[in-house]
């Protein structure tokens, strides 16, 4: 993840990187120079080698698009031109929509960078949290960039959306739907035991109750609409899978984020637990990613089980939540060996979606017993 721009147009009253534990982000430039992207460019083929791993690169921020679309296609142009032809890099930009017109949009896909946008529902949705500084609604430059996108699916990456539990989830959904997004993250709001979640209370699963009616409208849909992420992994997990992301299951982290400085951090959304949890001490000049990955943080959030707390191993659920995302497992007094603050809401939605797929699941298996086709390792079996 490389945070080209630490900035942003917005004031989102949420945002961990501008309203929550952490405010370094005024201590450094603005804009990543030219001499760390080089760097940065380096380090990236080193880590590569000669391997053809595919690698993954978002362009954060901040708001990545303050940089102007024109540096940003520099900055990915420089990092495929750093890893060709060994890697096929995907480049994806982060954005919250409201820098994107038609012109940027065309720049942006004929540079063959997919497009991810935030949006929290429909515009009394959205306009809860999601203004500019001065208390103007974003929702209508939004809207109209995922108007655009919805025309050039190919490089519409998808939807980031914050769970606000005075939405409505199937309404929600509903709006998020009618941009045709390729896949939709819904997120829960960044809080910890310490500064725990909006309307939270410990017991309660309110959240969990949100991800339920959603979970539901999506999964009950007679075909698939779109993707839902989070919903995906854990029937993934409830079928004896892996999960592919850190929020969920028990994956090992497999991001790492440079900063506009050159600096490395963990991923950033430990800053709305408490100022510095993001910090290494490591930076592109001085040290290979591969060295970022021997930090005792990181290695941490590596190393599975062996990283849950007594509470959370005791718990038959443990192998699918994982113990949850590891910034929502911080408490002051004892760090980060948690359950997540979520572990009811977890809990309430695991248990709701593993009775419902395993019924649909041995319902596939009879109907294909009793009509004779075969089930085992066709390209038929069930997902």
């Amino acid at each position: 993840m490389l945070k080209l721009h630490t900035r942003c147009n917005l004031a989102c009253d949420y945002c961990y990187m501008y309203e929550l534990a952490d405010t370094a982000w005024r201590q450094v430039n603005s804009a990543m120079s030219d001499r760390v992207l080089d760097r940065v460019c380096e380090r990236i083929a080193d880590h590569v080698g000669d391997t053809g791993r595919p690698l993954r690169v978002v362009l954060h921020g901040g708001e990545p698009m303050m940089v102007g679309v024109d540096a940003l296609v520099r900055a990915s142009d420089r990092v495929r031109a750093a890893v060709a032809p060994q890697a096929i890099v995907d480049i994806t930009v982060q954005t919250n929509g409201v820098l994107l017109d038609d012109r940027v949009i065309d720049r942006l896909c004929q540079a063959g960078i997919r497009i991810g946008v935030s949006l929290d529902g429909d515009r009394r949705a959205n306009d809860r949290h999601r203004r500019y500084a001065n208390g103007r609604s974003s929702f209508d430059a939004v809207d109209r960039a995922l108007r655009s996108l919805r025309l050039r699916p190919e490089h519409f990456a998808g939807i980031l959306s914050v769970i606000d539990l005075d939405n409505d989830p199937v309404s929600t959904f509903d709006s998020l739907l009618q941009y045709d997004p390729p896949a939709i993250d819904f997120l829960l709001p960044h809080g910890n035991w310490t500064s725990p979640p909006p309307r939270w209370s410990a017991g309660d699963t309110l959240y969990g109750d949100w991800l339920v009616a959603a979970f539901d409208r999506w999964y009950d849909a007679p075909v698939r609409e779109t993707r839902v992420r989070f919903f995906e992994e854990v029937i993934s997990l409830a079928l004896g899978g892996t999960s592919r992301i850190e929020t969920i299951g028990l994956s090992p982290v497999a991001t790492v984020v440079v900063d506009v400085d050159g600096a490395y951090e963990q991923i950033d959304t430990l800053r709305s637990t408490y100022p510095g949890a993001v910090d290494t001490g490591m930076n592109v000049f001085d040290h290979s990613l591969d060295e970022v990955l021997e930090h005792p943080e990181i290695q941490d959030r590596q190393i599975g089980l062996d990283a849950l707390s007594d509470d959370c191993l005791a718990c038959p659920l443990h192998r699918i939540c994982g113990g949850g995302y590891y910034p929502h497992r911080y408490r002051a007094e004892t760090g980060f060996r948690n359950p997540s603050v979520y572990c009811a809401d977890l809990g309430r939605l695991i248990r709701h979606v593993l009775p419902r797929v395993h019924a649909d699941l041995a319902a596939v298996l009879k109907g294909r017993l009793q009509d004779g086709t075969p089930d085992a390792g066709n390209d038929a079996s069930p997902r």
